[in-house]
């Protein structure tokens, strides 16, 4: 990139949104159509953020693209009494690092300036940069690179000695504010989702993850018959309040497993650390679906995992044969809701 004085000359402005406190898929859904009100490039990032170019709107509607987004926020919270967090600036990279620089529901614009762009990333942690991970990031700091100006200022041909080539070219660009990703105008992916209400508010964690189990169990049978994978799974527990709580986990690989379904469920719930919580229902939901020939396996050489699966095989097989209740997991203590 020829130094200047703009991370682009095309005034691109894009907008990441996150709406806060949102565990409906169907006001999900509404909110991106009235984000395309305002935009008709905006793509979708479940359970409760989205991406939007507003770059061909600002004319329109005579305004610059923070008092749009002042505009998106007073119509979130004015239809939906829902808090949003939008962060501005020249690319999705850096819209995303802007919103959570800061406490939520707010507005943050970061200037389509190379000056500005480099002060604002110079002194964050490897991390924060969107698709850098915990090994990763421990991998640079091994060697002293342990904050971005510090990976901005390295040579590119030292990122790609300890990244790799492509990895390092990568990380190198990241590191100067540079993201060439567009925004793909696109819906949610599809999504599957089971309930379970208790009979009454429910405090007990093991009856809890007994449902759970059987939300997993039914779950992974729906995913079976319909040969398709989740890539990530989410959680959303509702209190006798009525508040909800969600937690959302990407999975180590797209799966319709029961077995791996049920970790993951346990361990968002674990997460929650809901002792004294009166818990009046639960719905787990695999979301990011995946065509199961599409998706990829890797092999554990796992007896117990092989088993699993030789097992759920069979037990899929009598439930076809003699109904979804001829098998069910053995430490289930409720019945199906």
């Amino acid at each position: 990139m020829n130094e200047g004085e703009r991370l682009s000359t095309t005034g691109v402005q894009i907008m990441y949104i996150h709406f806060h406190d949102l565990a409906d898929e169907q006001v999900y859904r509404r909110l991106l159509g009235l984000l395309a009100e305002f935009t008709p490039t905006v793509q979708a990032l479940p359970p409760d953020a989205a991406l939007a170019d507003v770059s061909g709107s600002l004319r329109y509607f005579g305004t610059d693209a923070v008092g749009l987004a002042e505009r998106i926020r007073a119509r979130t919270g004015g239809l939906y009494g829902l808090r949003s967090t939008v962060g501005v600036a020249a690319n999705p990279m850096l819209a995303r690092m802007v919103a959570a620089d800061g406490p939520p529901s707010a507005v943050r614009a970061l200037p389509d300036d190379l000056s500005a762009v480099a002060e604002f990333l110079a002194k964050k942690p490897a991390a924060a940069l969107h698709g850098v991970g915990p090994a990763t990031s421990r991998t640079l700091s091994s060697y002293g690179l342990d904050s971005i100006g510090k990976i901005a200022a390295a040579p590119l041909g030292t990122l790609q000695r300890i990244l790799g080539v492509a990895a390092g070219r990568r990380l190198h660009d990241a590191a100067r504010g540079l993201d060439p990703t567009p925004v793909v105008p696109a819906g949610p992916p599809r999504s599957l989702s089971v309930e379970h209400r208790f009979p009454q508010d429910e405090l007990d964690h093991d009856c809890r993850r007994a449902a759970l189990l059987r939300l997993a169990d039914r779950l992974g049978l729906r995913l079976r018959a319909d040969t398709q994978t989740a890539r990530s799974l989410t959680l959303t527990v509702r209190y006798a309040d009525r508040s909800t709580t969600t937690r959302t986990r990407k999975l180590p690989e797209p799966t319709a497993h029961t077995r791996t379904l049920t970790s993951a469920a346990y361990e968002l719930h674990d997460r929650l650390a809901l002792q004294r919580a009166r818990v009046r229902s639960i719905t787990l939901r695999a979301d990011d679906l995946l065509d199961a020939d599409q998706a990829t396996h890797q092999l554990l050489f796992d007896p117990d995992d092989d088993k699993a699966r030789r097992i759920e095989a069979v037990a899929d097989a009598a439930r076809r044969k003699y109904g979804p209740e001829a098998i069910r997991p053995a430490a289930t203590a409720h019945p199906a809701a």
